[in-house]
Formats: structure tokens, C-alpha cells, sequence
């Protein structure tokens, strides 16, 4: 199943133009990112953001003092402000559209230079995200962009460790949804709920939930198939290394055609080039490309002796640590002291665990922000992708990530989340244009709202026949208000409106 160490270290014949139009493809996803990060950053963390970049700063910097660099490692140490997120965000799309460009600039000496200053830049980003970026796609690019480092002269061990990434994601997603005990995996509903329930699903989602039951069973079933038994095969000789990548790419584009998961599919299906060769490849590859593969070549015939020791160096820091964070997962407990330098590198991304959708919502609950600017006239606040009015169509989105429409979808389901959207609130109500502007419009004009206040409502999916009468895609019932900040959320001060409908927020009793 595994190679030896001295054809692990030796050349990766075969896989030379592999490696050069992985490092092409990568940058395409690094370039979505980026822009995806850039459009939002501001209001993730600018000076009139959630999270203030100078907040976390100052915060890092008092809890870890001199070793701030090694919790907290930012490119945003050097400078930070607003001007710097964007320089940041805006530096890694334009960075990304050179690695792209390299090879017919003539520059590909200066490939792994430009890979490590990506990695740096979305690292950064990454930290200043805080709960927006806690989730495994931003792992996943991350732990990718470092092992892309290693491919500019790389050996066959370089494309091991990717082949241990893929599989790490695919048989922890799979393992995580056993463990987790949810009975929707256990008996083959899982597909009855989720295309309903899912963070951010789009028209492809609601004619794949009112497919036959009987194949939605199906699907489950193969999920976990190809989550739990196709991995192994990525460890194999060719021919199941190409079964693996088959399966694995269909299951990918099945996900895309009924979900939203930003470019993190699109990555998965990238990593499965390294279940292939350039044998494989070669027929789908433009000449000129071949052509310029094979003068800039990112995997030369003979790695050099330094970098072969350093691949074998890092291979023995991160293959052990995946191991103890999947030990972890199984065990349902960290293994102290051993987790200790484990979760050192949580800073870096460098040893993820991956759990993709380990338990399912049964039913779709969604918070309504309405505003006001009298306390007697409210209006629903319109985001741009999460679901709202009923009557309009769920938006196809990839690779785009929006982040405050996501994390408004797990906010019901746990504390943890509150910090964030009292936060949000409190922004919108001082009229942070960054934040605003993350809203389909503004709340009440051009003004800011001076009273605000959450419902909750239950969404469901309209019957092919309802929306062939009504045209609506969902159906949704009132559940009352949301009151899980009772420091935040307070009726209005007597004298200035309200409405005992709905926990509220005003303009004078935030601070309190």
C-alpha cells in the first residue's frame, strides 16, 4: 500500500506536468478566495467591522506577549488598518493571478516564492476572520497552499502527502458522520433533510429534495460509500487510484449541482489530480501547455538533496499529528500531553481534522432581523443570498463564500455563536457601511435604524404544486422572537415605541 522511503524521496517521474497544472488550477482557487475575502474583509474586520483587526491585535498581543507571532502569525503585525485588509485581500488575488501567469511570463524561478507569500497572505486573512473563517475549507486551502510549497523541486513524497490529505478529508467526513450517532446517517435519511436544511442551498437543491425517497436513500448510502471504503483505494495501484478519483470527482459535482459550498469542492476535486499521472492527464492538456510543463517543469527530473530532507522532516511533524488529531476524533477526547504540539500547529493550519456535515438538521430555522426607525413600523432586513422572501429563487453562488449568510444559519443552534451577531447588530445599528453593505439594502433608508428586533421563522420547501400555484420556492411559519441575549436584546426605553412581538436592540441601550 505505501512506497518505500527511497522511491518516496526519488523522483516523481510521471507526474511532472501533474504538479505544473495543479500549481495552474491552484492559483484559480486561491484567486476566488481571495476576492471572495475582499469583498467582505472590511466588514469582517476593518475599523467598522465585527471584529476589528486592531482589537485582535491587541488581545493577541496581551495574551501570548512576546510568542504573539506564533499564535497569532499575520502579516498584519506589520501593519494593520483598513488600508492593510484590503491591501491584504486584494494583494492575494493579484498574487494568485501571477502564479497562473508564470509560466508565460517566462518567471517560474520565482514559483515557490509566490506560493509562500499566498500561503502567508490567506493565513492572515484567516486569523483576522475569526469565527467567519473557523471552518474547513479555510483549513483545507491552507494545509494545500503549504504542501504546494514543497512541489517547485519536489520528490514522489511531495504527491504522497497530498494523496494523505485527500484521504484524511474524505475517511474523517465519513468516520465523523458514524461516530456522531445522528440517526439520519444510520438509517439512510440523511438526503431527506439536507438539501432543505443546508447553510446556503440554491435551485438545484429544491428539485433534489423532491426526488424519490428510495433514491435519496440511495444517495446516503453512497455517500458513505465513497466516504468510508473509496479512500483506501487512493493508497493502491493505478487502477484503483483512477476508481477513486472517478468516484470521488462525481460525488464532488453531485454536491456542487445541489449545494453551496463555495470553491471547498472544487478544491477537493483538485487535490484527486494526485490519484492520477500525467499519463492520464496528458490527452485533456492543451500542447502549449505540455510545452511549457516541460521547460518550467514544477517537478524537475532529480529533487534537489535539501529539499528531499526537508519534505522528509515535515513528513515526520505532520503525518504524526494528523494521525494524533484523528485519534482524537475517534476517541472523542484530546491525549494530553501529546495534543499539546498537535494543537501548536492549529495556528498554521497544518494538521486539520476534517468532519463535513458529522450530523444533519431535520428542520430549517432561520432568524429574521427586522428594523425600525420609530419602534412602530418594521422592515425585514434583506441579506443577499440567505433564504427571505419566500417567492425568491434560492441563488446559485460557487465559489463565492458569504460569510455573515452563513454563520446567521448556525447561530440558532449554539451559544457560541451570539458574540458575533450581537456584535453585527450593534454595527448596524451605527450604520457601518461595510456592514451594510453586505445587506440586499439598506436597513431603513439612508439612515441608520434606530430599533431593531429577531423572529424566528420555519422554512421549509414548497411542494412542486405549491409553487405551481403560488410560484413561491419556500413555505415558512412564525415562531416568535429570538431571545437567547438577554443583555443585549432589550425592549425599547419607555417613551421611545417598541413592539412586545419581538426581543429588540436600540441605539441607546447597546452599551449598557
Amino acid at each position: 500500500m505505501f512506497p518505500s522511503i527511497a522511491r518516496l524521496t526519488g523522483e516523481a517521474a510521471g507526474y511532472r506536468l501533474l504538479a505544473w497544472v495543479f500549481v495552474r488550477l491552484l492559483a484559480v482557487i486561491y484567486l476566488v478566495a481571495f476576492v471572495s475575502f475582499a469583498v467582505q474583509v472590511e466588514a469582517l474586520a476593518g475599523s467598522q467591522g465585527i471584529y476589528p483587526i486592531a482589537e485582535q491585535l491587541a488581545l493577541a498581543a496581551e495574551q501570548h506577549g512576546q510568542l504573539r507571532v506564533l499564535f497569532y502569525p499575520s502579516l498584519f503585525w506589520l501593519a494593520s488598518g483598513d488600508a492593510a485588509l484590503l491591501a491584504v485581500a486584494w494583494g492575494g488575488a493579484v498574487s494568485a493571478t501571477l502564479l497562473l501567469v508564470l509560466p508565460w511570463l517566462g518567471w517560474g524561478r520565482v514559483e515557490r516564492l509566490v506560493l509562500i507569500l499566498l500561503y502567508l497572505l490567506y493565513l492572515s486573512l484567516y486569523h483576522t476572520g475569526q469565527f467567519f473563517t473557523n471552518f474547513q475549507w479555510d483549513y483545507l486551502l491552507l494545509e494545500t497552499g503549504f504542501l504546494a510549497i514543497l512541489l517547485p523541486g519536489g520528490s514522489r513524497l511531495v504527491v504522497w502527502l497530498f494523496r494523505w490529505l485527500l484521504f484524511r478529508l474524505r475517511f474523517e467526513s465519513g468516520l465523523a458522520k458514524l461516530l456522531s450517532g445522528d440517526p439520519a446517517w444510520r438509517d439512510l435519511t440523511a438526503l431527506r433533510y439536507y438539501f432543505e436544511t443546508q447553510p446556503l442551498p440554491h435551485v438545484g437543491s429544491w428539485y433534489a429534495h423532491h426526488l424519490p425517497d428510495w433514491l435519496l436513500r440511495v444517495g446516503t448510502g453512497g455517500t458513505l460509500v465513497v466516504e468510508l471504503i473509496v479512500p483506501f483505494f487512493m493508497f493502491l495501484p493505478r487502477p484503483w487510484r483512477l476508481f477513486a478519483a472517478g468516484a470521488t470527482v462525481f460525488w464532488q459535482v453531485l454536491i456542487i449541482a445541489t449545494s453551496n459550498h463555495n470553491f471547498f469542492n472544487l478544491l477537493t476535486i483538485l487535490l484527486c489530480l494526485f490519484l492520477l499521472d500525467d499519463r492520464a492527464i496528458s490527452p485533456v492538456v492543451p500542447r502549449r501547455w505540455r510545452r511549457l510543463a516541460e521547460a518550467g517543469a514544477t517537478l524537475p527530473q532529480q529533487p534537489p538533496r535539501r529539499q528531499a530532507v526537508l519534505t522528509i522532516v515535515l513528513t515526520l511533524i505532520l503525518v504524526p499529528a494528523s494521525l494524533v488529531s484523528g485519534a482524537e476524533l475517534v476517541a472523542g477526547r484530546t491525549f494530553e500531553p501529546v495534543s499539546t504540539w498537535v494543537r501548536g500547529l492549529n495556528a498554521f493550519r497544518l494538521a486539520n481534522r476534517y468532519h463535513v456535515f458529522p450530523t444533519i438538521e431535520t428542520e430549517r430555522i432561520e432568524i429574521q432581523i427586522e428594523a425600525s426607525p420609530d419602534g412602530a413600523q418594521w422592515q425585514p432586513l434583506d441579506f443577499r443570498y440567505r433564504p427571505g422572501d419566500p417567492a425568491q429563487a434560492p441563488r446559485f453562488i460557487v465559489p463565492h463564500q458569504p460569510r455573515v449568510d452563513w454563520m446567521l444559519w448556525f447561530t440558532p443552534m449554539s451559544p457560541i455563536f451570539l458574540d458575533w451577531l450581537e456584535r453585527f447588530l450593534d454595527r448596524l445599528l451605527e450604520g457601518s457601511e461595510p456592514v451594510t453593505s453586505l445587506l440586499a439594502h439598506p436597513p431603513t433608508g439612508a439612515e441608520p435604524p434606530r430599533f431593531l428586533r429577531l423572529q424566528v421563522w420555519r422554512y421549509r420547501f414548497s411542494s412542486p404544486e405549491q409553487r405551481a400555484g403560488t410560484g413561491a420556492w419556500w413555505q415558512r411559519e412564525p415562531l416568535g422572537p429570538f431571545y437567547p441575549l438577554p443583555a443585549a436584546m432589550r425592549p425599547p426605553i419607555s417613551g421611545e415605541g417598541g413592539n412586545a412581538d419581538g426581543a429588540s436592540r436600540s441605539r441607546d441601550d447597546r452599551d449598557e
